[in-house]
């Protein structure tokens, strides 16, 4: 299925009925006065989150949703129907904006979730509604109004606890289908990950956390270098990064601490918010360093790179490391529960 994070769409809420100028026609009732009624409220457009959708890839082939217009107001004082609601489905995680002024609509982050993006017009008044002491015979009555017509900048943010971050070929997808039951595609070459991934990660018994891994950064991604930073919005909701570093690169004349430091540089310019997010480092690729050696190549690469925060050393090809990897994040996770 084609990743669709992105879209536009035109959107038209239901017009509302006009009312109904109308009087009483009874044989035996001499001056019967105005029995027209209202018209009915046109139908809105409303968004829902739905578990089951996980990218926007509906919305892109379909551009218009209209709803109902209200019916017409009726003789005998019967008011119109109201016109039929039109839902639009889309994933747990969607940020909804007018497109025209920017405004936030709705950030649906629980399943079910609704928000009325375009409502519709109110109904018109009959005649009868005015009828006063001094007014007894109106011979008008009001029009439907018309309902909001809206374009609207849709876009996904995938709901994660943990993001993975890093160059391609880090190890990032090995990973995450390491740890969880997702299974991304695995290649010996550079941005084999074209999409942003989740895999839920189950400690325990009913102990488990969400992990997202993102296409791999580059540096230059801010000017738009490999796949840019079109992708990072999908960790502006997760509580933890986890930067993962290739320790034993293939070209000898590669440098990791260099390499660290461009992701952290391009987070910055991406978003000052996600580059303050909690952060930790893991060492990747442990199997390709000789067991003697690991501790001074982790301790030289931390000196290097001065780094303070938590750090692992961790194989995902093997699976060394990362049961404790996990445990760590998921205590770190229990510890710093927010609403």
């Amino acid at each position: 299925m084609k990743f669709i994070d992105e879209v536009r769409i035109h959107v038209f809420a239901g017009d509302g009925g006009r009312g109904c100028v109308s009087f009483r026609r009874e044989k035996f009732v001499p001056r019967g006065g105005p029995n027209g009624g209202n018209g009915g409220h046109g139908g809105d457009v409303i968004a829902v989150a739905d578990p089951q959708l996980t990218t926007l890839l509906d919305l892109r082939y379909q551009k218009q949703y209209k709803a109902g217009r209200g019916q017409h107001g009726m003789g005998s004082d019967c008011d119109g129907r109201r016109g039929d609601d039109r839902e639009i489905k889309v994933p747990v995680g969607t940020i909804i904006r007018d497109a025209a002024t920017g405004e936030l609509i709705g950030d649906l982050q629980t399943a079910g979730e609704r928000v009325i993006v375009a409502a519709g017009g109110r109904g018109g008044k009959g005649n009868a509604h005015f009828v006063s002491s001094t007014h007894r015979g109106p011979r008008f009555a009001q029009p439907g109004e018309t309902g909001q017509e809206r374009e609207l900048e849709i876009e996904l943010r995938l709901l994660a606890d943990v993001g993975i971050i890093g160059l391609p070929n880090a190890g990032k997808s090995t990973l995450i289908s390491v740890i969880s039951a997702v299974r991304p595609k695995v290649a010996d070459y550079p941005f084999t990950t074209l999409h942003p991934n989740l895999g839920v990660v189950r400690v325990d018994q009913n102990r488990s956390f969400v992990v997202a891994d993102i296409p791999g950064l580059i540096e230059g991604a801010a000017e738009g270098a490999g796949l840019g930073h079109q992708f990072l919005r999908h960790l502006q909701r997760t509580r933890l990064l986890l930067h993962l570093v290739d320790v034993a690169p293939f070209d000898p004349g590669t440098d990791p601490v260099a390499e660290a430091r461009a992701i952290v540089n391009e987070l910055r310019k991406y978003d000052e918010a996600l580059y303050g997010k909690p952060r930790w480092l893991a060492l990747n690729k442990a199997d390709l360093v000789p067991a003697a050696e690991r501790a001074a190549v982790t301790q030289k690469f931390i000196a290097d790179f001065g780094w303070e925060g938590r750090s692992f050393i961790i194989s995902a090809l093997t699976g060394e490391g990362c049961k404790e990897l996990t445990y760590a994040i998921m205590e770190y996770l229990e510890q710093n529960r927010t609403d």
